[in-house]
């Protein structure tokens, strides 16, 4: 599976391998070397964590040079009036006669608790390309779908204080 990201995306990765591969990897390996010359491994629980520790730091560094290696890069370029990576949204869900505001973001950052959806999300796919007053149809699985209505479009400049998700 290929995933969509920016080259904002792709150059906050580089960031984090970088660190991961001088600080983390360094601060880790140091760790592990502490806790061995603790004794006894076979009842060193420092030892272990020290280890485990270890082997995220490195799981996460392969899983985000797989990520950039096999990314798709796409641009945060949209027209002005139609949906795209990095805007706010207003959407009036009309089933629950509410209005919610999402940001439609890559999938590496996407966060629903954060307001932050991915554009590859059945919402995110959906409302692409849209424009305002389109009433839209957002089909959840074979059974069922709901409608949206986009009330309102904002280009969102992305600062950078987005994390990356943590897999």
């Amino acid at each position: 599976m290929q995933n969509e990201l920016t080259q904002k995306d792709i150059e906050k990765m580089e960031q984090e391998i970088e660190h991961r591969k001088l600080v983390v990897r360094k601060e880790a390996i140091e760790a592990v070397k502490e806790a061995r010359a603790h004794g006894d491994l076979s009842e060193n629980f420092e030892y272990y964590a020290a280890k485990k520790d270890k082997n995220k730091n490195e799981s996460r560094i392969r899983y985000l040079e797989r990520m950039v290696k096999t990314a798709t890069i796409i641009s945060e370029e949209s027209k002005q009036d139609e949906v795209g990576v990095n805007n706010t949204v207003d959407l009036y869900f009309e089933e629950d006669d509410i209005t919610e505001t999402y940001r439609l973001v890559t999938t590496v950052r996407g966060n629903s608790l954060k307001g932050l959806i991915s554009i590859e999300s059945p919402i995110g796919k959906a409302i692409l390309g849209h424009k305002v007053n389109d009433r839209v149809f957002i089909k959840v699985n074979e059974t069922y779908g709901y409608y949206v209505v986009l009330k309102k479009i904002e280009n969102t400049e992305d600062d950078g204080t987005d994390t990356l998700r943590k897999f």
